[in-house]
């Protein structure tokens, strides 16, 4: 069964931005990534280990912090990826599902059909059978 079945004269549209932030994703992944890693790392160089509790308190929450701004900009990425290639794919050649035909397509049925008689008004070459 070929899912995808490509429209005869369907065209693309021309590409915009999506391209453009497809190919910056992953820099702007990895420079998200190096930032608060690199705050981090400050933090702990000029971070006194003799200085007693609170300031290894106060580390550990900049770790907690910096975790956090690292999982929600993978996840900001991932969702703008995610956009990307809904927008590409909708950009892309148009494709046509297989046709369905629908008994009361130009005028509304009055009462609910059963299978069978949805299925005996079907055209011949649309019933299929799973014995």
């Amino acid at each position: 069964m070929n899912w995808l079945k490509k429209l005869p004269n369907s065209r693309r549209a021309a590409s915009g931005l999506e391209w453009t932030l497809w190919r910056k994703l992953p820099l702007i992944a990895a420079v998200g990534t190096l930032l608060p890693l690199l705050v981090l790392g400050l933090v702990s160089l000029f971070n006194d280990p003799a200085a007693g509790a609170a300031q290894a308190r106060w580390e550990q929450m900049v770790g907690y912090i910096v975790l956090g701004a690292i999982l929600f900009h993978w996840s900001m990425v991932v969702t703008v990826a995610f956009g990307c290639v809904i927008v590409m794919i909708m950009k892309g050649p148009g494709y046509v599902a297989d046709g369905l035909w629908v008994s009361h397509t130009d005028r509304p049925s009055e009462h609910m059909e059963s299978a069978e008689e949805a299925a005996s008004r079907r055209p011949p070459t649309e019933v299929t059978r799973r014995d």
